[in-house]
């Protein structure tokens, strides 16, 4: 047993490993989160629903239609943006124009009554869905086992959460975005399809949880709470890193899983309020976040 200052490093390898893992799923939720809130100023409580949809939807199209794991990670988080659309467009945007607290309860709504009709239909027990035979297998470092799917699950959320950010950042369509946001009569003015805008940067969000609704299915079990399990913690992780900042979502969702890991290594009570406690320090001191602008 390899130990270094009375510490088990397999022990601790593997619950960085745990946290890294869970904090990739943080990272690409709270990024959906992020971009849908700082770019259109839309709390979206239904969230964790779509990331509940889209292992949901992996596991039907499985059952039903024969659609392995990789044709699910591309089509299914397009279906699950085209249901985030539709939501935009029929549900949010009549209401766009009253306090920001009506789509927070619309949303909020939405969750539940999705949530309570997959708990109708499957009940509240998990459903099983198997790893890829490609990623199955692991590979032995010298202080840990590395299975090959928890390794996907972090590389492929990194890339798809850089590749957002510096969409969003660093191209000519982020600039549109942005501007549409903040000046909507000047983008119009210019021809530009505001409102178009808006309901498809929407379903893109949403679209985030729903790939990572597909990648959580081998993981943890399909099963209705799943979302609202961890859409607090989501949300927390956006107050920590600064509400719509999509870099500061990224980082803190990482950083955040880490340190859950450690915690649940050095002092296991604590690793399920260490986030809500690193919440309650930040506001403290940054009421606007780690990576949030003052306003």
């Amino acid at each position: 047993m390899a130990t270094f200052l009375g510490i088990n490093l397999f022990a601790l390898s593997g619950q960085l490993l745990v946290g890294l893992i869970n904090g990739s799923f943080y990272a690409l939720l709270s990024l959906g989160l992020a971009i849908i809130f700082g770019l259109l100023k839309i709390i979206n409580f239904a969230q964790g629903a779509m990331y509940m949809l889209g292992a949901f939807a992996a596991f039907l199209a499985l059952q039903y239609l024969g659609m392995n794991y990789w044709f699910a990670l591309i089509f299914v988080p397009l279906a699950v943006g085209a249901v985030g659309i539709l939501m935009e467009r029929f549900l949010i945007r009549p209401i766009a124009n009253e306090d920001h607290l009506y789509s927070l309860l619309l949303t909020f709504g939405f969750a539940l009554v999705l949530q309570g009709l997959f708990t109708h239909w499957f009940g509240s027990s998990g459903l099983p869905y198997a790893i890829p035979d490609e990623l199955k297998g692991g590979t032995r470092l010298p202080f840990m086992y590395l299975p090959n799917y928890r390794a996907w699950i972090i590389v492929a959320s990194l890339i798809v959460c850089v590749g957002t950010w510096w969409m969003i950042e660093k191209t000519k369509l982020g600039a549109y975005l942005r501007a549409g946001t903040e000046n909507p009569a000047l983008m119009q003015a210019f021809g530009i399809n505001v409102p178009l805008m808006v309901t498809l940067t929407f379903g893109f969000g949403v679209a985030l949880a729903g790939f990572a609704g597909v990648m959580a299915a081998p993981v943890y079990s399909v099963s209705p709470e799943m979302g609202s399990n961890i859409l607090i913690v989501v949300f927390a992780i956006v107050v920590i890193g600064g509400m719509g900042s999509i870099g500061g979502a990224i980082l803190t969702g990482l950083a955040m899983g880490v340190v859950e890991g450690l915690t649940k290594y050095f002092y296991p009570e604590a690793s399920t309020t260490v986030i809500f406690f690193v919440m309650v320090i930040v506001l403290l001191l940054k009421p606007a976040g780690l990576f949030g602008k003052e306003a």
